[in-house]
């Protein structure tokens, strides 16, 4: 399985957007990072193949209309 997902700072209410193979390798890896201590995983997506994660994650960063409409699901 491949993982889209989307953690959020609590302080700056920041998103950060990425995939992954091994979504708790991948979080944890994030904690590790000094930017992204405190980061929540608000949201992910699973894929069969690796291909769909990919443009799946390049739509949600490059296409602000679909990004916006899964902030406003999230809410």
């Amino acid at each position: 399985m491949f993982y889209v997902y989307l953690i959020k700072s609590p302080k700056t209410e920041q998103i950060y957007i990425g995939f992954t193979e091994n979504l708790k390798q991948r979080f944890a890896e994030h904690q590790q990072l000094q930017r992204h201590k405190g980061w929540r995983l608000i949201y992910y997506e699973a894929y069969l193949n690796r291909g769909d994660a990919a443009e799946r994650e390049r739509k949600l960063k490059s296409y602000g209309s679909s990004l916006q409409k899964l902030k406003t699901r999230l809410k």
